[in-house]
């Protein structure tokens, strides 16, 4: 037993200064400042993963505004100074921004390439969600959204509601069952038909049922998400793997074909699949399981952290709830219970500035979203003021948070203030200046460039109309108003909105309308 541990300890030891000697990459002239890390293929891996902001901050410190660090067997260069990120975008001829999503998409979801080049469709998926998420299309999504929420806040879950009894909630989990059942009729439509079907109440609760399954499902499959990213096989999973297969077969284009009111989107998308692709019956429904972890990954977090710091500042929640009440009676929406629901237009949801104010600082301080694109060949990329060196097939990097917890850019920056995106007449603030200059990049939980999220404004509309519903609707209050802010779960950074390393709970009940 000593002897074989001897061995395999020498072994590991000898292969540890293989790498040293030989496998760790050498900075070249003209090439930013190299963080390799001790670890074998790890690199900084750990070191990043434990606090990437903090990671960065350091490594900024020490390297200047651009430095490149070795993780998990890639080498990415970290861009640090925001008057520099438009150098990124102009470098189309030199970098790749679709290659790394296309990968991930396809480690993660477990479908085919879905790179045109590849040969397993001709698909322009950035085209198409473009054109089913923004436009026209996005009036519709709104309208449908609206009247789901309603359903889902008054009538799917009114067995929990009576008036005048206070229902306490874990708070995450009250807005992942709304917002998840909500956003999966507004995608992906209704088993039943609410004006002609006979015994509508048995279907619709058969109906939640289900989609409070997919809900589960959906839950143990993101827990792993971001070590899927990193690369490693769903297989070493199994909970999760049979998750994301129970959400792939719930998705098959013959069962969303007995569905009512499905999307432009997944209508358009289940089309082009059967057309344009060689995807096998399984590998479509995938395509639409990425679909459906994109609406809601982001989105309920993001919902999460904005009514959490909503009910924590008594301020905000005076001025949010004046906007609304404004706007409803512009509207001439009258709030009741007797089964007439509020509409909101698009054009009415736009002219919030204190929402949109609330939405973008509490997304400010929970997003921890990257933004990659990949080296196609080696190139020089300038900056503003020198240029560097890059390497065919490695990665350069933003990681906004950096932007975003700049207190030269946002003063006291892990403080919560809900008029900060609103400038002295009550409009949306877009003057943010660093060193007295100002920036064209200062919010950034999107990404940026041509590879922003394409669902973005149907993400902000839905928290807002969540938000007026909420606002409309209920009494709500935290069960103890001294809780302390949850801490970000940064497991998943470089994924978009933080989850909260736990819940909070809260409690709320209809009003006597």
């Amino acid at each position: 037993m000593f002897l074989a541990s001897w061995i395999w300890g020498t072994a590991i030891i000898l292969c540890c200064a293989f790498y040293v000697l030989l496998g760790r990459r050498k900075r070249q002239q003209g090439e930013p400042p190299l963080e390799n890390g001790f670890l074998p293929y790890l690199g900084c891996a750990l070191q990043f993963g434990a606090n990437p902001l903090e990671f960065l901050k350091e490594k900024q410190k020490k390297h200047g505004h651009i430095f490149t660090c070795h993780v998990a067997g890639k080498y990415i260069h970290f861009l640090t100074d925001p008057f520099s990120y438009h150098a990124l975008m102009r470098q189309g001829k030199h970098l790749d921004w679709k290659k790394f999503h296309f990968a991930t998409s396809a480690k993660a979801f477990g479908h085919g390439s879905i790179d045109p080049a590849e040969g397993n469709t001709t698909e322009n998926f950035h085209q198409t969600f473009i054109r089913t998420l923004q436009g026209n299309a996005l009036d519709a999504l709104i309208e449908a959204m609206m009247e789901n929420l309603q359903y889902v806040m008054l009538q799917s879950r009114t067995p929990k509601l009576q008036s005048n009894t206070w229902v306490t909630e874990g708070l995450y989990t009250f807005c992942g069952q709304v917002m998840f059942e909500s956003g999966f009729l507004t995608l992906f439509g209704k088993e039943f038909n609410s004006n002609s079907d006979k015994n509508l109440s048995s279907k619709q609760e058969t109906e939640r049922a289900r989609i409070l399954n997919a809900l589960e499902n959906f839950q143990e499959f993101d827990r792993i998400f971001p070590a899927l990213v990193a690369g490693l096989p769903i297989h070493f999973f199994k909970s999760a793997h049979s998750a994301r297969e129970k959400l792939g077969e719930a998705l098959l284009h013959k069962n969303l074909l007995k569905r009512d009111n499905l999307s432009e989107l997944v209508t358009l998308r289940m089309f082009l699949n059967d057309t344009l692709s060689t995807f096998d019956d399984m590998e479509k429904a995938k395509t639409h399981v990425a679909v459906l972890w994109a609406s809601q990954a982001n989105t309920i977090p993001a919902t999460f952290w904005t009514l959490f710091y909503l009910l924590k500042s008594p301020e905000a929640m005076r001025a949010a709830t004046k906007e609304v009440q404004s706007i409803l009676e512009s509207a001439e929406e009258n709030i009741s219970l007797d089964g007439k629901h509020i509409s909101l237009n698009r054009k009415q949801l736009d002219n919030m500035p204190i929402l949109d104010s609330i939405i973008k600082e509490a997304m400010r301080l929970s997003s921890a979203s990257m933004t990659f694109r990949v080296a196609k060949e080696d190139f020089t990329l300038h900056l503003e003021n020198d240029f560097y060196n890059i390497r065919k097939d490695d990665i350069v990097a933003l990681y906004p948070q950096l932007l975003h917890f700049d207190p030269e850019i946002y003063a006291d920056p892990l403080t919560f203030k809900y008029d900060r995106f609103l400038n002295e007449n009550g409009e949306e603030k877009t003057d943010f200046y660093r060193n007295g200059r100002k920036l064209k990049y200062y919010y950034m939980p999107f990404g940026t460039g041509i590879a922003k999220c394409p669902g973005r404004l149907f993400a902000v509309h839905e928290i807002k109309q969540f938000l007026t519903l909420m606002l409309s609707y209920f009494e709500i209050e935290l069960v103890d108003n001294n809780v302390k802010c949850p801490s970000l779960d940064q497991s998943r950074a470089g994924l978009g909105i933080l989850q909260p390393s736990n819940d909070i709970d809260f409690r709320y009940r209809l009003k006597c309308l």
